[in-house]
Formats: structure tokens, sequence, C-alpha cells
């Protein structure tokens, strides 16, 4: 990784700072106007708010002087906005979303999910800093420069991006030629800690899949043929079993592995951040990131099957299970798929009958973070926040970057984000840390301030 120190000073860096330190009431205020807006993408939410917030970014991107327009390409609307820097200057493309997800039940929160509130320097509401707090660090960024910025700025933002992004390779086939960029700024992801930033250079794929487990053609009572014939949940239970060996490391044959970047994280780090109760232990083999960033992990996220309430003495016929696989950032998702869907085929128990159905796929992403690009944003995240960022990667899966590389394979791709261990993104009481968010404002200006002048010399 390249000293941020060995890059050029930034001589309008402490006004920089005085400029978002003193935008940052009305870019709150414009935070918490979004935040209000409960933009849920998915189809069994009314879609109606996601209009609003697509116009209300439209309009917060036309009040910055850009050129807006609002695209459809069979999914939910994203806004496209353009400005021209001087000329011979680089083209930044800044990407975020502006859809969230569900709340969950508002008894899970401390304060309304949509009515954004502030306590001990965090605030709180769904979409705060996932990933409403992108869209208006870009927003920052362009309002610290008004009427002299040093680059081309290309902004989008996605309106479906917490559904699976469906409709984002038609978009980057049909409009790429407005997106093409010499550096992209993709601001979804989250710093190492508070007061530490970091580029993320590293995501997991995804392989996503609903299983199946048939034992009978029909019910039956579980007193005269129980001990005698298997019932379906008993069936999946043991196969789901299988997917892990004893220390539980993902038991499915032919998967990459990796190893991660050798940071200092403790398990009682692991513990305080994900809420593990005491006495649970932690699974698999290898350092904790590694477990975390570069090797798989196989999750079940749900079950078809009688709930306790509603159960009767009987033998279940059919039982499903939706399984989550992350893979090693380099593994081919459909490769994945295979030997997942081989390995349930070969483990079923008792010669139960096993349907393994695709339900979801997504690439993973590894970063060549070299280059003067790369070096220029570590030495603006250097001028924020004042000490040296880090090079993480992250377990969770976010497709559209990979598609971002594979559409434009020439541009430098910057990974970073609004969130810290804390943000509790997707989860009750998300939240941002108004300080950090500072921080964030200020490296994106200062970036746009470092990509201009390497563009001049």
């Amino acid at each position: 990784m390249t000293d941020a120190s060995t890059t050029t000073d930034l001589p309008e860096l402490s006004s920089l700072r005085d400029t978002v330190r003193g935008l940052m009431p009305g870019l709150r205020s414009d935070l918490e106007a979004l935040t209000r807006i409960p933009s849920v993408s998915l189809p069994a939410f009314d879609q109606t708010h996601v209009d609003a917030s697509a116009l209300a970014t439209a309009e917060l991107l036309r009040a910055e002087g850009l050129e807006v327009e609002i695209v459809r390409e069979g999914g939910a609307p994203a806004v496209i906005g353009h400005i021209d820097g001087p000329e011979g200057a680089p083209t930044v493309l800044l990407y975020a979303h502006h859809d969230v997800q569900p709340p969950g039940d508002d008894a899970d929160w401390d304060s309304a999910p949509f009515e954004p509130t502030e306590r001990a320097g965090r605030l709180y509401g769904r979409g705060a800093a996932d990933d409403k707090a992108g869209i208006m660090a870009h927003i920052a960024a362009l309002r610290a420069h008004k009427g002299a910025l040093p680059v081309g700025v290309t902004v989008f933002v996605e309106g479906e991006e917490e559904v699976g992004s469906d409709s984002l390779m038609t978009i980057l086939e049909r409009h790429g030629d407005k997106l093409a960029a010499d550096a992209i700024v993709l601001a979804d992801s989250m710093n190492w800690d508070i007061g530490t930033p970091a580029l993320t250079t590293t995501l997991r794929g995804l392989i996503r899949v609903v299983v199946t487990v048939s034992t009978l053609d029909h019910g039956v009572h579980s007193g005269m043929f129980g001990g005698a014939v298997p019932d379906a949940i008993s069936a999946l239970v043991r196969l789901i079993s299988t997917l892990h060996d004893d220390e539980g490391n993902v038991a499915v044959a032919g998967l990459k592995a990796g190893e991660a970047a050798d940071l200092d994280f403790s398990e009682e780090r692991l513990r305080e951040e994900s809420g593990l109760l005491d006495g649970v232990s932690t699974i698999g083999s290898g350092s904790l990131l590694s477990r975390m960033w570069t090797k798989p992990s196989l999750t079940t996220i749900g079950i078809n099957a009688p709930s306790v309430e509603k159960s009767s003495n009987t033998l279940v016929p059919t039982a499903s299970a939706k399984l989550s696989m992350r893979i090693a950032a380099d593994e081919a998702p459909m490769d994945a798929f295979a030997a997942l869907e081989e390995h349930l085929r070969e483990h079923a128990p008792w010669g139960a009958k096993v349907e393994v159905t695709l339900d979801d796929q997504g690439a993973g992403f590894a970063a060549d973070a070299s280059g003067p690009v790369y070096d220029q944003a570590r030495a603006a995240f250097a001028d924020a926040w004042g000490t040296e960022p880090v090079d993480i990667g992250v377990g969770g899966s976010i497709p559209f970057v990979a598609a971002f590389a594979e559409r434009f394979p020439d541009a430098a791709i910057l990974v970073t984000g609004v969130e810290d261990p804390d943000t509790r993104a997707h989860g009750a009481n998300e939240s941002l840390h108004l300080g950090e968010f500072e921080k964030v404002c200020v490296a994106e200006a200062a970036l746009f301030a470092r990509l201009g002048a390497m563009g001049r010399s």
C-alpha cells in the first residue's frame, strides 16, 4: 500500500475542511429529508415512495448544476446526472443508491425508522447510512467545489440495489456511454473503525439457493408410521448438517478460499460487533478476517415447514430451506452453485428426493488497488482523517461492483462508504456517525481536488 505521505500536499485542504464544515447543517437537513422517504424497493412495499426518492435525488443534483435524467429499464428509477469539468480534466463517476431495506418491526427500533433522530452523535433511521448518506457525500463534494469543479462529475444513483439490481446490466448497456469515467467511486461500503478510514479492495461473491427435500407423497400419522418412515424436516436438517465440518468450516468440496489482510481483529471485537452470545463459540478455522472476507460461508436463512403453533402429529412430506453461500472473490458463481448442488444431492439422507433451485447469484470483486488514482484516494483519506487508511475486505457481496468493473475495465474502482462497525445496516437502529460522515465528505472533496491536480500535471 502506498503511504499517503509520499503524495503531493493539498494546499487548499484547510479551506476545504472549513467549507465542508460550513456545509454540514444543510447536508444533514437534506439527508434527513431523504431518510423520511420510505423508499423500500421490495415489491411488497409501496413503490411510489421509490419514485419520490428518485425525484428528490434528481432535484438535489439539479440544484448543483448537473444535467439530470431519471431512467428506467424495467425496474426502479435510477438517476443520472453530469456536469463538465475543466478542459482535459478527468471524469469521476459517483455511485450510490436511493432505495432502502424494509424497516422490520417498529418495536425493534428505539425511534421511528423513517424519522431521523440523533442520539449520542449518531443519526438513526432506515437509510440514514445505507445509502442515502452516500448520496449526500457526493452532494457534499459537489457543493464544496461549486463554481470551480476541478474534475468532470457524473452521478449515478440506483433505485433497486437492495433487491438485486436486476435492471443494472441493461442500464449499463444502454446508458453506459453516459457513465464512462476515469475513476469510479462506489459509496456503499464501510470504514475499518471510528477514526480509521478504509478502501474496500475485496468483496465475496454470492450464491443463494432453495433446497427442497421430499420423503412422502402425502403427510401421514406420526404414531402409525414414525420409526419406519422418514419425515422431510428431519431429512432436511440432516442434509443441512453436512454443509459444515465439526469446526464449522464449509464442507462443500472444490470451493476456493484465500487469506485476508493481516489486520488486528480480536475475538472480543467480533463478539461486540456481532452480538455473539456468551458461551457461543466462533466457527471455522484460520484467521477471523479470512473466515469473514476470503473463505466461503454457508448460512441457512429460511425454512418452509409447518410452524410450531400450527404443527400436527404428522410426518411432513416436503420441507425447504433457503441457503446463502458467500464465495471467494475469484470464484465463478456458477461453479460454486454446481459444487453446492452436487454436495446436496450426494448427501441426501435415506434416499430422500432433493431439488436445488438457484435463487440468486453475484460475482465477487478483487481490485488491483495500485496506481495513481488509488494513491490519491488514500491521500484524500489521510487528508480527512489525519491517519493512514487501510485496505479491507468485506464478507458481504455487492455484485454491482463487479458489473462496473466489467463494463469499465480501464477505470480505477474505488469502493468507499459511510458505514462503521456499529452502523447496523439492514437491521433495526441503523445509524450514521455524524463526525465520521463529515470526514467522508472532506475526503471526497479532497479526492476531487487531487484528481484535478493530477490531470493538470
